[in-house]
């Protein structure tokens, strides 16, 4: 990855991170009495997110499946095995790729004493392999007090089409890119989606 996207922080907010990219937003008016399952508000954020993976990715794309688990030094990181592979990857087969490495907190900045660590996991495998539906859906329930439930971040980078995506949450995504020719379609197909508070930003990468 430090090949095509050298010197970038894979930590949110991934879209300040990097000078091409695109910042979505998923959930659409939200108030806290639409925090229930299928509420309209969240059939709209699952809505886009799946809408905006899809027509980003290819079937055949090779991809990686990047998951940041940070530990508190608090014993309670990995008290449960870290299932989310197991349970949303199709073919078992290509977990026996399944990496792991710990590397420094991604927040040093949150790290003074300097005990937190963050174990970064990566499964390569294709589009096909795992179910990115109800994957992106956990990813968007995180905050709504609903399960399945995906806490840690997770980053899907195409090795085909060189692109980081990234939902944070059910507000939004973060779609970078090494070559804004290769996103110019789903910025032109989806910029009513475009969050607004960056939008100026965005218009003059792809001008």
């Amino acid at each position: 990855m430090q090949e095509k996207y050298p010197n970038l922080e894979l930590r949110p907010p991934l879209f300040y991170n990097w000078d091409i990219g695109i910042r979505f937003e998923l959930g659409v008016d939200y108030d806290a009495e639409y925090a229930y399952e299928n509420s309209p508000y969240l059939k709209g954020a699952y809505k886009r997110a799946i809408t905006l993976f899809e027509s980003l990715h290819s079937p055949s794309d090779d991809i990686y499946i990047v998951i940041d688990v940070n530990d508190f030094a608090d014993g309670k990181t990995f008290k449960r095995k870290l299932n989310i592979f197991t349970k949303y990857v199709k073919e078992k087969s290509v977990l026996s790729k399944l990496q792991q490495n710990t590397i420094p907190y991604i927040f040093p900045e949150d790290n003074e004493d300097g005990k937190y660590r963050t174990h970064r996991f990566n499964l390569k495998c294709k589009i096909t392999d795992f179910q990115y539906t109800r994957m992106l859906k956990a990813i968007c329930n995180q905050d709504m007090g609903i399960n399945p439930s995906i806490f840690h971040r997770v980053y899907f980078i195409n090795v085909n089409k060189d692109t980081i995506f990234h939902v944070y949450d059910d507000r939004g995504c973060d779609l970078l890119a090494t070559s804004s020719d290769t996103i110019r379609n789903i910025y032109k197909d989806y910029n009513d989606w475009i969050l607004d508070y960056d939008r100026d930003e965005i218009d003059k990468v792809f001008k």
